[in-house]
């Protein structure tokens, strides 16, 4: 009985933290990190699967849980990717145990988003380290930061990485603004459909995420895109009606950037901001995008290349 009871508090204070409209009350998560470390040092020098399984993966928060479909897989899995890259991971560390310092920063653009739309929920942030294949997502439990790919440094070795790493592969100063973009996906009621609303989708998360944290995570990729402006906007116009994402999102193109499509909804989202007089409705009408054609009507962009 008493063990039914436990449960069942367990269960009610989750469920209160997933809808806390607090940000000081945020639960930020950090304690994965610690577990992946002991894990690492004691797995050396063959990596075997088992000691991840029992010194992390078994003891893993909510964050781990959700992280597992697609990410880490399954302790093989990670074993590998980590036998397979181990002075990346190696060499990360030190920027892995910077982020418990940062609460405070993190904290400070939860703080923002309450100004600008007061309906927020703060969901719980897990940090935890993966197969280095996703830098966050966010469930329905939470924001998941993959801290793994957070550990660029002017020595980072990157003999191990693939090209598609090597561009995306961050240093630990842009957690803040990962956090701020998971965030909005928290708070987005749509999904991606076609490509003009996952870019939306995407893109807006980046905008809103800079108004929090005073930046975004695809600076390069607007280095890349702002020269070329009109160019892409009109490749863009003849697809974005399509349900195929080559080469605008989660893709990329020969000698263009991954994540275009990051590039142009923010741009479209900016554009839709800038004209509004209530910058507050404004929030709450790109976190909660109904008709895709009609934002777009609405933000004027299109226009500025009649």
């Amino acid at each position: 009985m008493k063990l039914y009871s436990l449960s069942i508090v367990f269960l009610l204070s989750f469920a209160c933290a997933a809808q806390n409209r607090d940000p000081l009350k945020t639960e930020i998560i950090t304690s994965d990190l610690d577990n992946f470390w002991i894990a690492f040092e004691q797995a050396k020098p063959d990596f075997n699967p088992e000691v991840f399984q029992k010194l992390y993966l078994d003891k893993g928060s909510k964050g781990v849980e959700g992280f597992m479909k697609g990410r880490i897989k399954s302790a093989d899995n990670l074993a590998n990717v980590v036998k397979g890259r181990v002075n990346y991971y190696s060499s990360v560390k030190p920027s892995t145990d910077k982020i418990a310092g940062m609460k405070e920063e993190i904290i400070n653009s939860l703080v923002k988003l309450k100004e600008l739309y007061p309906k927020a929920i703060f969901p719980p942030v897990y940090f935890v380290i993966g197969g280095l294949s996703s830098g966050g997502t966010s469930s329905k439990d939470g924001l998941i930061i993959g801290a793994e790919m957070y550990g660029r440094t002017a020595e980072t070795p990157t003999g191990e990485l693939n090209d598609w790493l090597k561009t995306v592969i961050k240093p630990v100063e842009e957690v803040p603004h990962i956090v701020a973009h998971e965030l909005i996906h928290f708070q987005q009621t749509y999904d991606g459909g076609n490509l003009l609303q996952a870019c939306l989708k995407e893109g807006s998360a980046d905008f809103i995420a800079e108004l929090l944290s005073g930046k975004h995570i695809n600076g390069h990729v607007h280095d890349f895109a702002n020269p070329k402006e009109k160019e892409l906007w009109l490749e863009f116009k003849s697809k974005m009606r399509e349900k195929n994402y080559d080469g605008w999102l989660y893709s990329s193109k020969e000698g263009r950037p991954n994540d275009l499509g990051y590039w142009i909804g923010y741009k479209i989202t900016k554009a839709y901001y800038d004209q509004a007089a209530d910058k507050q409705q404004a929030i709450e009408d790109i976190l909660t995008i109904k008709d895709e054609e009609k934002f777009l009507a609405a933000s004027g962009y299109a226009e500025k290349f009649k």
